[in-house]
């Protein structure tokens, strides 16, 4: 079997838990590669610790950040910046080939034949389909390629801020190359799904990568255990609704068991609730200002509250809710003060009649 492997980027414990769900739903579709995750120091050891249960091999990497604050802020991704530490992968020298898959990825069906696939090999960006995503791409790793790329990046910039820009001008001879386009089931972007719905819903079934690109990301997601359902997600997103709920699967079911209160970010934060279980309110939080604005402080569940307790219900554990079970108040017409006046004057006259 030929010496290949999938890599993946961790920069810090919350974008490691994209990458810990990327790496089991790569073995749920029976890949025989194994699976390579880079991490910065922005990775605690007590993450690194629940990455190495996970995958082959954790290898550690410097952070190389481009610094171009003026670039990402027209793309309004100001942390796209350390995503040139992505260039790192080319280092891996002891692969002969292998496929780089950002952490928020999902994997949904088998792409072993990747490694078909010539370097660089990659799908047409959303926004410019001249342009490739580098959200998922086949290389060849080579310390020769790694300088040159380290030596443009430093000479030439990147004309977005971020590694796909430096990487588009690298190779540049891929938008002229058919070969190395990769289908576009190959790394769908859920921003497709609303700006081209009729194409989505016609391909959905082939869709084998699906990419969660853009500032909305699965973690960042709620949701509801006792219901299934994902609680907050926007509307626009909501037809994508399995697609987060499946991450949310793997998570609760393969990485939250392992997770420690050490780590740090939201790895820490999920690591202390118990999944499946409503919060309670905590008017500690209220004083402290650590109000939960998307979950039980929310709103609508605000809302429901004094409904329940007008109404005397007994009273229940709260739950997140969509917006869309947001519960609306029923308003009742006033009755007219001129129309019981008139009625009371007519019966008078009826009565002394």
């Amino acid at each position: 079997m030929p010496n290949n492997a999938w890599v993946t980027l961790a920069t810090n414990d919350s974008y490691a838990l994209g990458a810990l769900v990327l790496a089991k739903s790569l073995k749920s579709v029976n890949t025989v590669y194994p699976i390579i995750v880079l991490v910065t120091d922005g990775v605690t050891t007590a993450m690194r610790d629940t990455l190495k249960e996970v995958f082959n091999n954790v290898e550690s990497v410097d952070l190389y950040d481009s610094k171009d604050s003026e670039k990402l802020s027209l793309i309004k991704r100001p942390e796209l910046g350390v995503t040139f530490t992505k260039l790192c992968c080319w280092k891996l020298t002891s692969f002969e080939k292998c496929v780089f898959l950002d952490a928020d990825t999902l994997v949904l069906h088998n792409c072993d034949d990747l490694f078909d696939r010539e370097e660089l090999s990659a799908a047409p960006d959303v926004g410019w389909p001249d342009c490739f995503n580098s959200g998922v791409f086949v290389f060849v790793p080579s310390n020769e390629t790694y300088s040159k790329l380290i030596e443009y990046a430093n000479t030439n910039g990147s004309f977005d801020g971020g590694d796909q820009g430096l990487l588009n001008s690298y190779f540049s001879d891929w938008r002229n190359l058919p070969a190395r386009h990769l289908p576009f089931v190959y790394n769908t972007s859920i921003s497709t799904a609303y700006s081209y719905l009729p194409a989505f819903k016609k391909f959905e079934a082939d869709i084998k990568i699906i990419h969660f690109l853009g500032s909305l990301k699965p973690w960042q997601i709620n949701f509801n255990f006792e219901q299934n359902v994902v609680a907050n997600l926007p509307s626009e997103y909501q037809h994508l609704t399995k697609y987060f709920s499946l991450w949310w699967k793997i998570f609760a079911e393969s990485i939250h068991p392992a997770l420690k209160p050490e780590m740090s970010g939201l790895a820490a934060t999920f690591a202390r609730i118990k999944l499946g279980e409503p919060k309670q309110p905590d008017i500690e939080s209220w004083h402290k200002g650590e109000i939960d604005y998307l979950g039980i402080d929310s709103f609508s569940n605000i809302l429901q509250k004094i409904e329940d307790t007008m109404e005397k219900k007994i009273e229940k554990p709260l739950e997140s809710v969509t917006s869309e079970t947001v519960p609306q108040v029923e308003t009742k017409p006033k009755t007219s003060t001129t129309s019981k006046s008139s009625s009371s004057k007519t019966s008078t006259k009826k009565a002394k009649k």
